[in-house]
Formats: structure tokens, C-alpha cells, sequence
């Protein structure tokens, strides 16, 4: 049975977020959507409210399973036994990037990063678009998966 990773902070997930899972399943038998953050920085929506917003996007999903991580993403990887890392990309500056990561892992735990392009229609969703979308009082729905709220004038 093939796994992968699709590692991010998802803070919102957005459209473009959903439609590189949507893919992945094509891909792998089994997808973890892992949550990753850092204790150091403070996130637009807490990491409890994203996990739980990912778990009742896909709960009626069984070959996804939803975590949140802290270390490294290719520790977690083999934490998981992951075959892979699934990433997307909506750009040049993000292929580059992703190449300098995805090497750097190969090189630590042989993990191979398998990177899927956006979707056109897509490409100009990000979570920090999103969240500057919403600081400035816009309706965010359009652009994102799971409900997100609209957050404090610290984003």
C-alpha cells in the first residue's frame, strides 16, 4: 500500500489545498494530511480548530487521515511510514523552493517528494491571500474548503 504526506500549516485550507488531495488520492492509497506548526509562532486559526475542520471535510473519506505534527516533515514522514511527500506548487518561486526541500529529504531519509502543479483556475488561492482577504473584512468562502473565521487584527 502506497502513503503520503501532504504536509502544510493549512492555515486556512483552501481550494487549491483540496484539489491537490483530491489528486493525491489518484496516486496513493492512502493520503495523511499532516498539520504542521511551530510552537514559537502563532497561527491565524488555532491548530485544534484546522485539525477539526479537516477531519469533518473527510470524514467520510477513509483513505485520509488527518495529523498534526511538529518536528521535521520527512521525521514525521517516516514517524508514519510514508512512501512520499506530496506537494503542490502554483509557481516558479514555489518549484524552487520545493526542489532545495524535496533534495534535502531524498538525501536524509531516501523519502522522494512527488509535486503536483496547481490546478490554473487555482493557482492564485494561498492561505496568506485568504487571510489578508479576510483581515480587510471580505467574504473568504469562495476560496476555502473547510470554514474558516474571520481573524484579530494580528495576522
Amino acid at each position: 500500500m502506497s502513503k503520503a504526506i501532504f504536509p502544510g500549516s493549512f492555515d486556512p485550507f483552501t481550494l487549491g489545498h483540496a484539489d491537490i488531495v483530491e489528486r493525491g488520492l489518484r496516486l496513493f492509497d492512502h493520503l495523511v494530511i499532516a498539520v504542521g506548526y511551530n510552537e514559537q509562532k502563532q497561527g491565524w486559526m488555532p491548530v485544534e480548530e484546522r485539525l477539526e475542520a479537516l477531519k469533518a471535510l473527510y470524514k467520510d473519506e477513509p483513505r485520509i487521515s488527518i495529523e498534526s505534527y511538529t518536528t521535521l516533515t520527512v521525521d514525521f514522514a517516516r514517524m508514519v511510514g510514508a512512501d512520499a511527500i506530496l506537494r503542490g506548487i502554483r509557481s516558479v518561486k514555489d518549484y524552487e523552493y520545493e526542489l532545495q526541500i524535496a533534495d534535502v529529504n531524498r538525501q536524509l531519509a531516501g523519502i522522494e517528494t512527488v509535486i503536483l502543479f496547481a490546478n490554473p483556475q487555482l493557482a492564485s488561492i494561498s492561505s496568506s491571500v485568504v487571510r489578508e482577504l479576510a483581515y480587510f473584512g471580505h467574504d473568504i468562502t469562495p476560496y476555502c474548503a473547510t470554514k474558516a473565521q474571520k481573524p484579530t487584527n494580528d495576522i
